[in-house]
Parts: structure tokens; sequence; C-alpha cells
């Protein structure tokens, strides 16, 4: 596989749930397709493109592993939840013996329904009151809430009778389902004693929490603490992250990234991405690999919001990937790609690869003439999988 040089500089632009489907309200194309996002084209017209498999069947179709992915990590050896990624994030130590899960809190209606996945996108403030009357009523020795970043929060549980053998499904992918067909279930006997568990949690917490817009938590993705292998020690590269979210953060704290926090940065539309973008300008000039993830785009694909996520990938162009690319040192390499598609029309992450373009100066265009689903699956690069991605970047991993 033709490789560029590991020395040269290279910003990754990822846009959280870009990639989508042909929508017939914009006449069978993607919002991709439509929005005006020059930058993104621009990476795609002088690069070269192809496609990356994120999201491999026999793995959940969450954003850890669909980040994890894109940044070369083994899947079958390094997975490892996302509660225990965010952990890492807050700076949570956790222990042989402890299991810690991500929480979300979530809006569900008299009937039993989910209604939100998010709360209403709750305030920080808000969140962090109902963190704290959760630990309040429910903490003990062996449970502890912790305030995350709005609805993003995490429970973790000490001792060795808890296991992460438990199955939880991911709240945004069940909008409009009774929560009470989603509960956690024992992935084998000794899970079961942790479903018990996050089962009397669910039902305390829904007393506590009655009456407010976020009224119910929804434990998911639990686990342990992994060993991950450093992406200085695997490729032989400085790197830094810079997100608004703490399972990227976290991410990148294992994989011995340097974790740049944005002021302003809020996982949502509201976000600083002028701040992310002047951040990712310092961070290149001493690193040689800088990760810049946007969250806004996931969320109003999840809410189904086609208008808003048209617009939101433009802001992502235009704010962040325009204002980098017209002061960083031309000799740098820029690429650019989501984590995983999700549709509007379902709200949900697919397993469909998601499109991905590099520039680099050293390199012969492909002809690719756009950065979209279709056009970047003709590209040059071909149907990407494992760390390819990676590997075409820095070259082949140290053993």
């Amino acid at each position: 596989m033709i490789h560029l040089n590991a020395s040269k500089k290279t910003i990754l632009f990822l846009g959280d749930g870009m990639a989508d489907e042909p929508l017939s309200e914009l006449g069978n194309r993607t919002p991709l397709q439509v929005a005006f996002k020059p930058h993104m084209d621009a990476i795609a017209r002088n690069g070269r493109s192809g496609t990356l498999l994120t999201l491999p069947e026999g793995f959940p179709t969450s954003s850890d592993v669909a980040n994890m992915s894109v940044l070369g990590c083994d899947l079958k050896t390094e997975m490892c939840g996302r509660g225990p990624l965010e952990a890492g994030s807050q700076g949570i130590s956790l222990g042989p013996h402890d299991v810690c899960f991500r929480v979300n809190l979530v809006s569900v209606n008299s009937e039993g329904i989910l209604t939100d996945f998010s709360g209403g996108h709750i305030s920080q403030v808000d969140a962090e009151a109902a963190i704290h009357l959760l630990n309040r009523a429910l903490a003990t020795p062996k449970i502890r809430f912790y305030p995350g970043v709005s609805y993003r929060n995490l429970l973790v549980l000490s001792g060795p009778e808890f296991t992460a053998a438990v199955r939880c499904g991911k709240p945004d992918d069940n909008h409009g389902n009774p929560i009470s067909r989603h509960l956690p279930m024992p992935a084998s006997p000794d899970g079961a004693y942790t479903a018990k568990v996050l089962h009397d949690l669910m039902t305390a917490a829904a007393e506590l929490l009655k009456g407010k817009p976020a009224n119910h938590i929804w434990p998911w993705s639990g686990g342990k603490s992994g060993a991950m292998r450093k992406i200085t020690d695997r490729f032989g590269i400085s790197a830094a992250v810079i997100s608004a979210v703490d399972v990227i953060n976290g991410l990148g704290r294992c994989l011995g990234m340097e974790v740049i926090k944005v002021p302003g940065a809020t996982g949502y539309i509201d976000t600083n991405y002028e701040g992310k973008a002047d951040a990712a300008l310092a961070a290149i000039q001493t690193h040689d690999f800088v990760f810049v993830h946007v969250e806004a785009i996931d969320e109003v694909s999840h809410a189904q919001d086609l208008k808003l996520k048209i617009r939101t990938i433009e802001e992502f162009d235009k704010r962040l990937i325009g204002r980098v690319m017209s002061s960083a040192n031309p000799a740098t390499t820029f690429a650019v790609l989501p984590d995983h598609p999700v549709p509007i029309a379902t709200g949900k992450h697919t397993r469909t690869p998601v499109p991905v373009s590099i520039w680099s100066q050293h390199e012969q265009p492909d002809g690719t003439p756009a950065f979209d689903e279709a056009a970047c699956a003709r590209g040059s690069l071909g149907a990407l999988k494992g760390d390819a991605l990676m590997r075409i970047l820095f070259g082949t991993p140290r053993s």
C-alpha cells in the first residue's frame, strides 16, 4: 500500500455522523452532496479518496468503536467499552474490580416510551444537579455517579461481584421504543447480579427525577479499564486530540495523545468552531498529528433534522476546516471523514463504510470531484478497513 511520508504534519477533521443515504426530498442526494462545503471538496479534488469500514460486524455500532477504527486500534484486543474511555477523559481512576458504565440522562413519557436520548440536551447545570441528587440518594461505597458533559454521565460499580457481562441497548438507537423492552440483560450467568443492580438504580432514579425534563437514566456500554497501545509507540508520532466529548478525549488519552480542551466547545451546534480551529493550528506546530472531532453533526442527525444537518455540515466546513486550511502551512496533509453514518431517515448508526479524502502535496490527485459518499467510493484508495487509514498517513506500525 502506498503511504505518505510519516514525517508529514497531518490534521484530520472528523465530522461525527456526517455520512448519510440518498433522500427523496433532496432529489435522491445525500446531505453531503447538497451542502455547500468547498473546503472538504477541495481536499477530495486535490487528493485521493476512498471509503473506510469503521463499524465491522461483531462490534457495537457506537462511536467508541468507530473512532477506534479511524485511529487504527485493534478492536479484537483493545475494546474496553465506552464507560472506561469516558472515565479516562475525566481522570477517574478505575481499579481492577471497577466496572464503569456510560449513563445517559434521558426523557421518558408517561407511557414508558423513550422520547429523547439526550434529556432535551439538558444543560450542564441541570445535569450536574441531577447527578448530585442521584448520588445523595443512591451512592454507596460500591455505587457512584459522575457528571460528564450534559446528558453524558458515568456510573462506577466497585467490587468483584460486578461484571461488564451485561447487554445494554444504545439509547440513541431506541427513540420511540418502550424503555421496559431495552433494560440491561446479563450476557452470561455472571452478569445477572450486575443487571439487577442496574435495573434497581434505573427504577430508583425514575422516582428521584420524576417531573424533570430528563426524568430517567439509561446505563450502557460498560467495561473495565483495558490496555491500548499508544500512537506514539505504534506509529512513532506525537499526537493531539481536540473534542468536546469525553469518549473521544478518553480514547485520545488512552492512546497517548495530548488532550486539548477548548473553551466553549459543547458537543452541540453552539460549539466553538473557531476556537477548535485555532487550537488545531497551534497544536500542529508541536505535534505530528492533530485529530479534530466535531460532535454536532451526529446530534442533529439523531434528531432527524435534515435542514439542521445540512447547515451544521456547512458550518463545520466553513468555520473549522476553512479557517484551518487558510492559515496552515501549505505542506500540511489534510484528511476528512465521518466516523460512521447516521441516516436522517432512521436517526441511527449504520455499518456502511464512510467516505474519506486525504490531500497531501506529495501525492497526485485521483480525480475525485467532491467529498461525498458516492464520489469517494470511486476514488483510488478503494475500500479501506482495519488500520489502513493510519497506515496510509503514517506508514507501517512498529512491531
